[in-house]
């Protein structure tokens, strides 16, 4: 009888910890992500929930993280990203919505138009497979080389490459320091606007809004639809998001909603 009643005590104490838990952790780049996030927290706290931010500069750990229990979501990736890391990591993380997408362009501090590149200049893109694969498109989309039908492309994948472009791969947060030293980068939008950059404005060229790479919030498989996911999902598709994401990144990031 006493070890049922301390079982009873112990449950009871279970339970009132689950009913106390209303902190809801996200994962999330910098920027715009957890810049948005920061936002949201009001909205959160208006529903009764805590919101805590944890921004990573890396693209591997977000997930990481999430994989192994240390954030009840992340937002910063699009699903091919997604799909990559699962595929690669053996991990089960599933997107339950997506929210925005961040264009990604072509940046230069010394070409002035797309038209006037020379031959032989260096260019730098990212590393990771999903994006590196995302700036060649975009490049080809110039006209300034050809890939062959490749799912995942990298510079081996350039089956026509006029103008001898010379190709530069480094972490995606290292590409806004690049433009030192690379006539031409192709930059993530949250590491141009980390760096003062507006694809917009700045950009030789640019992803349209048909663009299959909108930025998604990553769960664990089985959490698609407990509490804290359905409230994250009702809060980041709210109009004062819209409205926020509208007003502060003036088109260089778009609502998908």
């Amino acid at each position: 009888m006493k070890t049922y009643k301390i079982f009873l005590v112990l449950v009871f104490c279970f339970n009132l910890l689950l009913a106390n838990d209303k902190t809801i952790i996200i994962g999330a780049t910098p920027t715009p992500h957890a810049e948005i996030l920061h936002f949201a927290k009001s909205l959160f706290k208006d529903r009764g929930w805590n919101l805590e931010v944890k921004e990573f500069t890396d693209y591997i750990l977000p997930n990481v993280a999430l994989s192994e229990k240390e954030l009840d979501a992340n937002f910063y990736q699009h699903q091919p990203f997604l799909d990559d890391f699962n595929k690669n990591k053996n991990t089960h993380l599933v997107s339950v919505e997506n929210v925005l997408l961040v264009p990604m362009a072509i940046y230069s501090r010394s070409i002035k138009s797309i038209k006037e590149v020379p031959n032989g200049i260096k260019v730098s893109i990212p590393n990771d497979p999903t994006n590196e694969s995302r700036a060649l498109e975009l490049l080809e989309k110039t006209g300034l080389i050809k890939l062959n039908d490749s799912a995942l492309k990298t510079p081996l994948d350039i089956v026509d490459n006029p103008k001898k472009l010379e190709f530069v791969e480094l972490k995606a947060a290292q590409l806004p320091r690049a433009l030192e030293d690379t006539a031409l980068a192709i930059i993530p939008t949250n590491y141009a606007l980390g760096a003062g950059l507006n694809p917009p404005k700045d950009g030789l060229f640019i992803e349209d809004k048909d663009s299959p790479y909108a930025i998604v919030i990553a769960v664990r498989k089985g959490d698609e639809n407990n509490e804290k996911t359905k409230i994250i999902k009702e809060l980041l598709h709210s109009p004062k998001i819209k409205e926020f994401i509208e007003q502060k990144y003036q088109g260089s990031v778009i609502p998908t909603f």
